[in-house]
């Protein structure tokens, strides 16, 4: 008799996971709530998605994460070939076209004979074999039914993601190409800002409105995807030593390095869309687009998708 093994979650780890134990010749059952119940951050039917970053950062094997994911395909891993088949041009880092990453992993899935996928909530914890990989956007219910087996109340925090704008859109005559130190190819648009613009930009954030969420507390803001209005309070030059530092750069305009620097990321192959970098957010829509069109690259720029922050169950 084959082993069966019940896998919840078809998330990176869960398709993985399946992906793995299939390979073996074990039967796999992968269970997805999606599409029927969204979490607050998701907006793709498909597995594995992206819903953060589309970058796995580093993929330079002189550094650790540069390293794990060339050990990781040496593994064969089903995540690292995605990323490979749909990476875009960012520097020395591995991003991807978001959702062209989240198809391949659905074909492959899809694809196996020894996986039968059920779309379906999972609210309590089946008996036999399983795997529970529902991450930290796991349904309340289910929350509740691992919290009950564990006799622990469990830990959270708000995590955020970032606008997105047209390519289109971007005022190029006040930006240009180029990744940090010269790193690979010349992918980002950087998008400058003189003290005076960085000086307004930082004033109007520390006093811009604030989207409501419920349960929502500042001490609970996960320290590696800060708000950028949380940095701007931080103190006038904490986002010129985070994500708008502009070491590294040179702008060819003036041969000089910029005050203050935004990056913008592709978030897709063709390139149409990009992702501003570090830019996570929990203002008002109305207020992302009045404060963040104060940057000159971005002075007439179409947002395709506003900020928003969502809580993370560990």
């Amino acid at each position: 008799m084959r082993q069966k093994v019940k896998v919840i979650g078809a998330g990176l780890a869960g398709c993985e996971c399946a992906w793995q134990l299939a390979k073996r010749n074990i039967e796999v059952e992968l269970f997805e709530m999606k599409p029927d119940k969204m979490s607050p951050a998701h907006n793709l039917e498909s597995f594995a998605e992206l819903v953060c970053s589309n970058s796995f950062r580093s993929d330079e094997i002189s550094n650790a994460v540069g390293l794990l994911k060339a050990e990781l395909r040496v593994l064969d891993s089903l995540i690292m070939e995605a990323a490979d088949a749909t990476k875009v041009p960012a520097g020395s880092a591995l991003a991807v076209d978001r959702e062209g990453f989240s198809e391949y992993v659905t074909e492959k899935i899809k694809s196996s004979p020894n996986i039968k996928i059920i779309h379906e909530e999972v609210k309590r914890i089946p008996d036999g074999r399983v795997v529970i990989a529902a991450g930290p956007l796991v349904s309340e219910a289910l929350a509740k039914e691992i919290k009950d087996c564990t006799g622990d109340t469990g830990l959270f925090f708000f995590d955020a993601v970032a606008p997105l704008v047209s390519f289109e859109s971007i005022d190029m005559e006040n930006a240009y190409f180029a990744s940090r130190y010269d790193k690979g190819s010349p992918d980002y648009i950087n998008c400058p800002l003189n003290k005076e613009e960085y000086l307004s930009f930082h004033n109007e954030l520390l006093n811009a409105e604030m989207a409501e969420l419920r349960d929502f507390e500042d001490s609970a803001v996960f320290e590696g995807c800060m708000p950028i209005e949380s940095l701007a309070k931080r103190g006038e030059d904490t986002m010129r030593f985070g994500p708008l530092k502009p070491v590294g750069l040179t702008n060819p305009k003036t041969e000089k390095q910029d005050y203050a620097v935004i990056q913008l990321r592709r978030d897709n192959s063709e390139g149409s869309i990009y992702n501003m970098v570090g830019f996570q957010t929990h203002l008002k829509f109305n207020e992302q687009k009045r404060i963040f069109s104060m940057i000159p690259a971005l002075k007439n720029a179409d947002f395709l998708r506003y900020g928003r922050m969502h809580r993370n169950t560990y």
